[in-house]
């Protein structure tokens, strides 16, 4: 790797002190729960990254260790370590002590950078237990050591290494009295590192968790085409990835990789300088702009379009999956976190570049553009006949009974907040929840048998199907562009099934509907799935309900003697006292919120499992049945 004269102490310029990250670590980090915990790995990934879009560094190695900690290791040229010349310490002490220092204030040491705001290893180290910090250096190594940010004694050289290595490891012990869970998972790791790598076509990962005796080596020199095709690879695609990359100045540099597939749903991945911006932002927006208009231009000039019909963005984007990636030298992040981008002339500058790049492509390869622009047009078509589906939900919203569905028991509260409703499969379990639940703010829905699936429906025959009118209907909202949350009628709104492979069928095809269609009631954490007990332990006249295996073995070491066991088989085998305690009670019960915590993953997922690949979906669930979490 090539080394920098100029990238030295004197490039690190300081904003302000360290203070106030421990009393607020979400302003910085996002959360306290599984989503901040990983967010400090990715804060000093990031900093390997800027090394590698300098031009430094081609090797990242991450490690899960045994002792709970992570080690982040790269080749890139090592923070300095010299003296400041201002402050009188060690420049690796002032970055990793102060927030707001580093070298990415000053265009000289990085010009695109996706660690901009020079807090990422500053936050770490408040929030860890232990940092320490190792750099290769002009021949020797460097050491420095924290607790909760704070050094325990000045930088010093522990060793010698051979002349021209360099490169940066820090190992940081998450505070456990800061975050609600230290334990890191593995896939959602493994996902932003492979994104990373995509998005960095000259860069290794090597990836280990020693804690689960896991190893992956993660390098793809095909960049956003390989990153396209391995988004895709559950589905039928209708051609070739699309990819064009053009620079417009020094200040931006856009890569773009388009692949339509048969799915009705499209799947858009954003980047800033490869940080993952999963609420869009400016380039999103300027990407779908173009989209639209060039295909719209091109049904016109070849007379798809009859009685002045329009396709509009949805039609456009439908077996869409996309990926924008920006690298711009002065982002302006919404958040801390990055996860939108807020320039506002970077829109009118992508639509621009887009439009030039796509209507090429389309006069250079005829048969791609007719086959994306037919599928437009069948999609523009679904519409028009989904939107004759949705008066038909209207319309029974307007007659009989308010307009609810017949088998909706409801509850008497008139105070949303308070308010649920349960989706239960099938009668005998429906029945059941009537009689347990508490009228006053519990909601019964019975749902009959299995939902249509809607990863494989298209939207006209999805909103024809009974049970998701039903559904659709009790809910209120309504979805698409007439989504509405202030008309959402009930709090909170609870799947619950039984704990076998129907149920869990089930529960995975009403997550996929409220995925697709009303996704904004996951975002704002309106879903929830309860937990049902496995068995019933009785010893003498006391009963013990239990959630999972590992859970039985326990509570049977802790009980001794010979109790009885009882297998669950369904929610209808249990009486209305013990639906109550087990799974309807908010003082007893256990249910787990659904969020969304990664577009790619999720998408990933759903595909999967809801998909034509048969062999991709036996594998994901044999490999991840063990894994299932219960959160209180």
């Amino acid at each position: 790797m090539k080394m920098s004269e100029e990238y030295s102490a004197k490039d690190i310029k300081i904003l302000e002190g360290l203070e106030g990250v421990r009393k607020r670590p979400a302003m910085y980090i996002g959360s306290t729960g599984k989503e901040g915990l990983h967010h400090l790995v990715y804060e000093i990934l990031d900093n390997s990254v800027d090394e590698c879009l300098a031009g430094f560094c081609n090797l990242i190695k991450i490690k899960l260790n045994k002792d709970g900690s992570v080690s982040v290791e790269d080749n890139g040229r090592g923070i300095p370590v010299d003296i400041h010349p201002v402050y009188k310490k060690s420049a690796m002490e002032i970055i990793v002590t102060k927030l707001h220092a580093g070298g990415k204030f000053d265009k000289k040491a990085y010009q695109v950078s996706g660690g901009l705001h020079g807090v990422g290893i500053s936050v770490v180290a408040a929030l860890s237990k232990k940092m320490i910090v190792e750099v290769k250096r002009d021949g020797k190594v460097w050491m420095q050591s924290y607790k909760i940010g704070v050094p325990d004694a000045p930088v010093k050289v522990i060793c010698e290494c051979e002349k021209g290595i360099s490169g940066t490891k820090v190992t940081f012990f998450p505070d456990d009295t800061i975050f609600l869970t230290t334990k890191f998972d593995y896939n959602t790791l493994l996902t932003r590192f492979r994104e990373v790598c995509f998005l960095n076509p000259g860069l290794k990962i090597i990836f280990e968790d020693e804690i689960n005796n896991k190893k992956e080596e993660l390098h793809f020199p095909g960049g956003l085409v390989e990153f396209i095709k391995w988004l895709n690879r559950t589905k039928e695609v209708l051609h070739q990835p699309i990819y064009f990359k053009k620079k417009n100045n020094d200040d931006l540099s856009l890569e773009v990789a388009i692949q339509y597939n048969n799915s009705y749903n499209d799947n858009i991945q954003g980047f800033v300088n490869t940080i993952n911006t999963i609420e869009g932002g400016t380039h999103i927006v300027g990407f779908k702009t173009a989209l639209t208009r060039v295909i719209n231009d091109y049904a016109e000039k070849k007379g798809l379009l009859k009685n002045g019909g329009k396709l509009e963005g949805d039609d456009v984007r439908e077996g869409l999956t996309g990926i924008v990636s920006l690298r711009l030298k002065d982002p302006q992040f919404e958040g801390q976190t990055k996860t939108k981008l807020g320039n506002s002339e970077i829109k009118g500058v992508i639509d621009s570049i887009v439009s030039n790049a796509l209507t090429e492509f389309f006069e250079e390869n005829p048969s791609i553009a007719n086959k994306i622009a037919q599928k437009s047009l069948e999609a523009y078509k679904a519409r028009e006949a989904a939107k004759k589906a949705k008066d038909l939900v209207r319309r029974k919203n307007a007659f009989g009974g308010g307009g609810l569905p017949g088998k909706l028991a409801d509850c008497s509260s008139n105070k949303k907040e308070k308010t649920e409703i349960y989706i239960v499969e099938g009668q005998s379990a429906g029945g059941t929840a009537k009689g347990a639940r508490d009228k006053e703010f519990q909601a019964i829905l019975p749902l009959k048998g299995k939902i249509l699936n809607v990863e494989k429906a298209s939207p006209v025959k999805a909103l024809s199907s009974e049970e998701i009118a039903n559904l659709i209907t009790a809910i209120g909202t309504g979805i698409g562009e007439n989504f509405d949350i202030e008309k959402l009628r009930y709090n909170k709104i609870i799947i619950m099934t039984d704990a076998d492979v129907d149920g869990q069928h089930i529960k995975t095809l009403l997550l996929t509907f409220f995925y697709r269609y009303t996704p904004q009631l996951i975002e704002t954490g309106h879903i929830f799935v309860a937990v049902a007990p496995l068995y019933k332990v009785r010893k003498g006249q006391k009963d013990i309900y239990v959630y999972s295996d590992e859970e039985l073995k326990k509570v049977l070491k802790e009980i001794g003697g010979k109790p009885e066991v009882s297998r669950f088989k369904g929610l209808g085998e249990m009486n209305d006292e013990q639906l109550w305690d087990t799974t309807m009670n908010p003082k007893t019960r256990i249910l787990k919120k659904i969020s969304i915590e990664d577009a790619v993953e999720a998408d990933e997922t759903f595909s999967i499992l809801m998909g034509d690949a048969v062999a991709p979906r036996r594998k994901f669930i044999e490999e991840n049945a063990k894994y299932a979490e219960v959160d209180l």
